[in-house]
């Protein structure tokens, strides 16, 4: 087992048209490095798994729980359990690191 990874060896998997994401867990954990491509949506969803992320590239507009925001990059957001949330980039690409705790089965891929 290696501690260490290349996010660009994995195979990205598509969660919606113009966005996907590459994951990687452990036990207690996982990591979504998730990307938007311009003039994409990530829709309106919710799951019982805390969220909690930070944009490394582009901007991403966010709706949490009703509240919305434009996020830039080092912007963070954490999203409690069953809360309804969105994200959506405009004119160029977003990347945003999410992490989900538990761990996402349906993101173990």
């Amino acid at each position: 087992m290696s501690y260490f990874i290349d996010a660009s060896d994995r195979k990205p998997m598509e969660l919606v048209p113009g966005a996907r994401t590459r994951t990687f867990w452990g036990e207690q954990m996982l990591l979504s490095l998730v990307e938007v491509d311009a003039n994409s949506e990530v829709p309106l969803h919710s799951h019982p798994h805390e969220q909690g992320g930070i944009i490394v590239e582009g901007e991403l507009e966010m709706g949490i729980g009703g509240e919305v925001k434009l996020l830039k990059v080092g912007y963070m957001y954490i999203i409690p359990g069953d809360v309804e949330h969105y994200a959506k980039a405009y004119a160029a690409k977003a990347v945003a690191l999410d992490i989900f705790s538990p761990v996402r089965e349906e993101f173990q891929y």
